[in-house]
């Protein structure tokens, strides 16, 4: 009888209790054990899954919850001149911060001076930290060099961030420091620049629109890069928002670098490039002579030498050397017409026109005009009156005040084109062909020889940059070679043409090659010269 169902069919064909049967324990207790077991396995299996399979996961959220980690920024590189004077550092993070990011903040010595060259930093963007090209990448809140010499060598100068792990409580509060791993500094960088020299070059501009540029003639190391106006990267760094936003919409434009992504007319400094074509391609030699008349006719146009448009007077029988020094007009558009566009323009690439520097730089390419361009770009035919305008610098060319200066270190350091230089080099004192820097061009001694002694005498009695006539340094004369320039531009509302000069000193063994332009200053020799005196009384006159 115990082995009888709890339940039996009934009379009437449904199910009911068997209340004859008493209650089984043993079939209670299978079923209790059996759920026992079951949740036992669950049990263990979560705590399997929670200690073993996910348990990195817990132990390191739970420490997470403990323990933070500190960003430590490194001090970025130090900037110091070609004589070790300092231009840019960092201070030292403080350690004892409890920040989620210590900072190391960077400080400039006269900030606007140098801006054109350093540059400035900002913090780095979506597309800067994909593209990174560095080692030591980026992390979210890294400043990233932008413009100049901060973010040509942005990789040497970054470093490498450290870490700082500290203890805190339940309720986020420090408690204690676990360990530190310290930063590791940017490298420092030695530039070509001279720090007081970039200084009196700025202070003598910057109350203008210009640039100044100095470069050493037998290594190209840029000594000064100075633009006007110019910005203070200081508050980019200290991210002031109001000056940053001020120098972004100023209508003179103090981000943009006139040195190097400017362009303008170069004026009558072109000569130098005629000079060399007609006498490299023997169209003229030392003796070959021009009469000046005062003017020359191209078609019905008539074209004039600025001798004879300002004072009605004419130069007489020019050479060559006589055409640089009085920066003849007219001799210019006869050896430019002798010369040909095509040959203007191709000796004008090779003395570095046309193209960029790759300086590392924004920089621009100007614009060597030919028939083609004009054909292109303003649907007409070139005129020889265009011959005549490309011959003196004018019409459509365009030049920035670093190509001016690159160019003038060819006839200062005996043929070579020099790629500029940021940092310091060596002293090269024999250049030659296996100098990857410096390209020896096709330019006999003779003729650089011939266009130096014109330089000489532009900047001697009786020439056109006057300012620089008998020039002393600490009481010693200290011979210049010189071009003036005066162009005349269609962009330029006011009329004013712009002042230029390009020079290298001393002339028998030139140490420094200096260009100045002002934008709409007026005549070369009366605005751009005396600031070029005052560069070089700096630099010849101070104590080593």
């Amino acid at each position: 009888m115990n082995k009888l169902p709890f339940f039996q069919k009934g009379s009437s064909g449904g199910l009911s209790f068997n209340k004859k049967n008493k209650y089984n324990p043993r079939v209670f207790l299978f079923i209790y054990s059996l759920l026992v077991i079951l949740l036992f396995v669950i049990l263990v299996l979560r705590l399997f899954q929670l200690t073993v399979v996910k348990g990195d996961y817990y132990r390191r959220l739970s420490e997470t919850n403990r323990i933070r980690e500190l960003l430590i920024e490194p001090k970025r590189g130090t900037i110091i001149d070609r004589k070790g004077f300092l231009i840019a550092q960092n201070l030292p993070a403080d350690i004892k911060k409890i920040e989620p990011r210590i900072p190391s903040a960077r400080v400039y010595q006269s900030p606007e001076a140098i801006a054109p060259f350093i540059g400035y930093r900002q913090t780095a963007d979506q597309a800067a930290m994909k593209n990174d090209p560095c080692i030591n990448k980026l992390h979210l809140g890294d400043k990233v060099g932008k413009k100049g010499v901060e973010e040509v060598f942005d990789c040497d100068l970054r470093g490498r961030p450290g870490k700082k792990l500290v203890e805190v409580d339940a309720t986020g509060k420090y408690t204690k420091t676990l360990t530190v791993i310290p930063p590791e500094d940017g490298k420092t960088i030695q530039l070509g620049l001279d720090f007081e020299l970039q200084k009196k070059a700025y202070d003598l501009i910057k109350d203008k629109k210009g640039a100044v540029i100095a470069l050493k003639p037998k290594t190209g190391e840029v000594m000064v890069l100075a633009s006007s106006p110019s910005f203070n990267p200081q508050d980019f760094e200290d991210q002031k928002t109001s000056e940053i936003s001020r120098f972004l919409t100023d209508k003179n434009k103090p981000l943009f670098n006139r040195a190097t992504e400017a362009t303008y007319p170069p004026g009558s400094l072109f000569k130098l490039v005629l000079a060399t074509g007609a006498l490299e391609d023997k169209k003229i030699d030392e003796k070959f002579q021009f009469e000046d008349t005062g003017t020359i006719k191209a078609g019905e146009a008539t074209f004039g030498n600025w001798y004879f448009l300002q004072y009605g007077k004419t130069e007489g029988m020019v050479d060559i050397v006589k055409a640089i020094r009085r920066s003849t007009d007219t001799f210019f558009y006869k050896i430019g017409e002798m010369l040909g566009v095509d040959e203007i323009k191709r000796w004008a690439q090779i003395l570095g026109y046309g193209k960029k520097t790759w300086i590392g730089f924004d920089e621009s390419e100007g614009l060597i005009p030919s028939p083609f361009w004009k054909e292109e770009a303003l649907n007409d035919r070139w005129y020889l009156g265009d011959t005549y305008n490309l011959s003196i610098g004018q019409g459509y060319l365009l030049v920035t005040p670093l190509q001016v200066t690159q160019t003038t270190a060819v006839f200062a350091n005996g043929g070579f084109l020099c790629k500029p230089q940021l940092l310091k080099v060596g002293t090269i004192h024999e250049l030659s062909l296996q100098n990857p820097e410096c390209k020896k061009l096709p330019i006999s001694l003779k003729n650089l020889n011939l266009i130096r002694e014109g330089m000489k005498e532009a900047c001697s009695t009786g020439g056109t940059g006057w300012p620089l006539f008998d020039f002393k340094a600490k009481g010693q004369l200290v011979q210049t070679a010189c071009k003036t320039g005066t162009a005349e531009s269609s962009q330029v509302k006011s009329g004013i043409p712009h002042a230029w000069i390009t020079l290298f000193a001393p002339y028998e063994n030139p140490e420094i090659v200096l260009t100045v332009l002002i934008e709409e200053g007026g005549q070369g020799s009366d605005i751009a010269g005396p600031i070029a005196k005052e560069i070089l009384k700096a630099y010849f006159e101070r104590s080593e």
